[in-house]
């Protein structure tokens, strides 16, 4: 006679070394904050270098896919580890082994540079990469007319095309920043704030003569290697060279309580680069109080010291704070000084406090707030429904079913974002 409870310590004995068993599911990849450069190599080659910098941000992933588009021959790769500037293994793989390691609908017929990550990537945190690799293709690059042309579909939302040295734009269909690099050549840089691809079309003319390189303030060219992640900025003049928009990294997130409080949480990333640099300031707005504030490295998940200082202590402590008085307040997250071609993504918490710029006005929730970040969202309070938004966004809905709006501004100042919403019960009560 067999034993029930004997039996019953069995089967679980067997189901507990079968689920050890089991391999661990592959986390399907996700990637966020794409940036292509394109350099046009010389005039009828057919061929350009592409700087492709990509965050892979699937939690445990060790390896990340990037797609070599069809009708493009690669060459001459290159993989970066951008938190430390170290390079990283890779190789070339079909569709179905990128398929295997997470790539969602990933192409049987499509070839893929598979890229080795230095450690799995951290619960909410993320692994920034950097792709070097030229590229051949005469459907996207070619000489027509007397003019060179660059037509190719773009879906990465953030990219910039740099001209051969010695030629100049005639033409391109995507409003653009246009940006004189320290060596002469011409590079033209947008964000793509639109759900589809930019239809890129770039002509340029060869000049008679070539403009002479800029030259830094040190007496000494400006550094252009794009292999390394970093590259030290020049000293302004004329406020030249312009900042590249849409290379910026600084996102923001805001995510209102309800408005009676005049409170939101926020969160928002940066990614410091400067040599050196071992502390983040972030100076508290006139008008705003801020609280309960934490930060992490997202690059590895580790949680950093942090501290507020107010008026006369930001002087003392040598904080490199502009206009300081007594009512100003700094708080200053602490990390491990930047290494030489290395970087740090930062991602901090904060909650605000602002009764003139986050309030009610009757029963509508009023949100009044310049934004100077590139990328900047806003979450409306559980609830609520948007009535009107004054800067175009996109809008969504949350897991949760809050309304989300995403602005994107691709130019070098602020908007004013001005919106207000309604309670949804009230609606329904006047119906």
């Amino acid at each position: 006679m067999r034993c029930p409870a004997l039996a019953s310590m069995c089967l679980s004995t067997f189901a507990a070394a079968t689920v050890r068993a089991q391999p661990l599911a592959t986390p399907t990849q996700t990637q966020a904050d794409d940036y292509t450069r394109y350099e046009l190599l010389a005039p009828g080659s057919a061929r350009f270098r592409i700087a492709y910098e990509v965050t892979a941000t699937s939690a445990g992933a060790t390896q990340f896919f990037n797609p070599i588009r069809k009708g493009s021959v690669a060459s001459d790769e290159h993989v970066y580890d951008r938190s430390t500037g170290a390079p990283l293994s890779f190789d070339v793989v079909g569709g179905e082994v990128a398929r295997a390691g997470g790539v969602r609908g990933a192409d049987s017929t499509s070839q893929y540079i598979r890229v080795r990550l230095t450690r799995a990537v951290p619960t909410d945190g993320e692994a920034r990469i950097l792709i070097d690799k030229t590229y051949y293709d005469p459907k996207s690059y070619y000489e027509e007319n007397g003019l060179l042309v660059f037509a190719r579909p773009l879906g990465i939302k953030r990219n910039a095309i740099v001209l051969p040295l010695g030629y100049e734009i005639v033409s391109c269909n995507i409003p653009s920043q246009v940006i004189e690099e320290s060596d002469g050549r011409i590079a033209i840089s947008f964000w793509n704030a639109l759900p589809g691809e930019a239809p890129l079309l770039v002509k340029a003319r060869k000049l008679a003569v070539a403009a002479p390189p800029r030259v830094a303030a040190a007496g000494g060219p400006e550094p252009t290697n794009i292999r390394s992640p970093v590259s030290p900025a020049a000293a302004p003049s004329l406020r030249l060279p312009l900042d590249e928009r849409a290379h910026q990294s600084r996102e923001i997130v805001y995510f209102l309580q309800q408005p009676e409080t005049h409170a939101f949480d926020l969160y928002h990333d940066y990614t410091e680069s400067r040599p050196g640099v071992d502390k983040y300031l972030n100076v508290v707005r006139t008008g705003s109080a801020v609280s309960r504030p934490s930060a992490r490295i997202l690059d590895t998940g580790e949680e950093l010291k942090w501290e507020v200082v107010t008026g006369d202590a930001i002087r003392r402590a040598g904080l490199d704070v502009p206009d300081v008085t007594p009512l100003t307040q700094v708080v200053v997250f602490h990390f491990a000084a930047v290494k030489p071609n290395g970087s740090v993504r930062l991602r901090m918490f904060e909650t605000y406090t602002d009764s003139v710029r986050y309030r009610l006005d009757g029963d509508m929730l009023v949100w009044d707030r310049s934004f100077g970040r590139p990328a900047n969202a806003v979450v409306l309070p559980a609830g609520w429904y948007l009535t009107n938004s004054a800067i175009p966004g996109a809008i969504s809905e949350t897991a949760d079913g809050r309304v989300r709006l995403d602005f994107i501004n691709g130019r070098p100042d602020e908007i004013e974002v001005f919106l207000t919403a309604r309670r949804r019960e009230r609606a329904s009560h006047d119906h």
